[in-house]
């Protein structure tokens, strides 16, 4: 049986979060925020829709759903005003995993757009004429209807109005529906269509908390760290329950010893933290969290509650992301604070052209290095390389964060 996935929807109009109408704000309009509320809450996938009326809005909204993809972790469905191939492009490089295609007078360009970008990336939007989806057969992976129809295809289904009483159906790939909305519990109705035999994608564990070894109060530490940066963020207690809650909500639920009750992380101060991985040690004695920290996990305000140095010794890090961005962040200061004789000051003062102009000399000198029988020299040009391409990224605005998410899409 296939895993039905729970897809809230966002429409977009310059650039904001909108009614299906495109009238009304949806709240503060904060599409990011809206999509990472839905993240963070358990949804699965989320359905875009481009509702602009000019190129100039559609570019607004380009840019909103690529900052979309660089906040959240679950895959993106993105359609909406495709009028030419083009636009299927630029939906694909937002980091979408699908592009939708409205059906309706778009024979042609549902074809070369799966030729062009496969049709595992292309989704047709069911609004006319039924009968022709079979002759568009293998030009798509999924279809986007808002009625039950009798297909082969994978559906997903939109303006879903009884989400809590869905039956088992092989063809239904997910649904959508008005009531998903930034505060929705999509990790309460999971439990809830599990129950009913359906099946969907929740926190499974094959231990159980009896299969830890706890310590003399019936409780296991856990060392909490950031599922991206790898940070230690704080270690807290789990009993049993704390222990069965996280793996029900995916909040990070522990035990206070000194209150002798349950707490959720962030309950009062909002500073939740959402489960990323979950794994033990080697005596299962010990847990490891790994999070979405929201704010910060210290009641200090720090970003971290280990933060009190006893000894340190210097020693060279050489964590490669670590150091791009040291260099980076330097190279960001200088453009922020001129130094007086910095090459780099120099560079941003000549301006794009002469960027480019060193981006270019130093790739040939790659080039030519990785002829010579020396690593090493090679070593030193993609060094001098990536210094230069560091200060194109700055230039242009251009972080580690998206290089790293584009390079993860690849």
């Amino acid at each position: 049986m296939n895993q039905i996935k729970l897809i809230p929807t966002i429409y977009l109009y310059k650039g904001k979060a909108v009614d299906e109408g495109g009238a009304t704000l949806l709240g503060d309009g904060d599409a990011v925020r809206i999509a990472l509320c839905f993240d963070n809450n358990g949804a699965d996938e989320i359905l875009i829709y481009d509702i602009s009326s000019t190129d100039r809005e559609h570019e607004a909204n380009i840019s909103t759903i690529i900052n979309i993809a660089d906040n959240v972790d679950i895959p993106m469905l993105v359609g909406g005003n495709v009028k030419r191939l083009e636009d299927v492009k630029k939906y694909i490089y937002t980091g979408a995993k699908k592009a939708i295609l409205s059906l309706k007078n778009n024979q042609e360009l549902i074809k070369e757009a799966s030729e062009r970008f496969g049709s595992e990336n292309i989704s047709i939007l069911l609004d006319t004429d039924i009968e022709k989806l079979s002759c568009n057969k293998g030009l798509y992976s999924l279809v986007i209807s808002d009625k039950v129809i009798a297909t082969d295809d994978e559906v997903l289904l939109t303006n879903c109005n009884d989400v809590y009483n869905l039956t088992p159906d092989n063809s239904l790939y997910g649904v959508s529906s008005d009531i998903f909305n930034e505060n929705f519990d999509f990790m309460e109705l999971k439990h809830k269509l599990k129950e009913s035999g359906l099946a969907v994608n929740t926190f499974e564990t094959d231990m159980k908390f009896s299969d830890f070894k706890t310590n003399s109060d019936g409780m296991i530490p856990v060392i909490v760290q950031d599922y991206k940066t790898s940070q230690v963020l704080m270690l807290a207690y789990m009993n049993e329950e704390a222990f069965n809650l996280t793996i029900k909500t995916g909040r990070m639920t522990y035990f206070s010893r000194s209150r002798n009750e349950l707490w959720v992380k962030g309950e009062t101060s909002g500073h939740y933290q959402f489960v990323k991985e979950l794994s033990m040690d080697c005596d299962l004695d010990t847990m490891l969290a790994k999070v979405r920290q929201i704010g910060v996990p210290c009641h200090t305000g720090a970003d971290t509650c280990f933060f009190n140095n006893l000894v340190k010794k210097e020693y060279d890090n050489t964590n490669p992301i670590k150091v791009f961005e040291d260099v980076y962040n330097v190279i960001l200061d200088r453009k922020k604070n001129p130094k007086e004789g910095s090459y780099t000051n120099y560079l941003f003062d000549k301006g794009i052209d002469k960027i480019l102009k060193k981006v270019g000399e130093e790739a040939t000198e790659i080039v030519i290095a990785a002829k010579n029988p020396d690593p090493q020299e090679v070593k030193y040009e993609i060094s001098d390389f990536l210094y230069h391409v560091m200060v194109l990224m700055a230039e242009k605005g251009v972080t580690w964060k998206e290089i790293t998410k584009e390079l993860s899409r690849r």
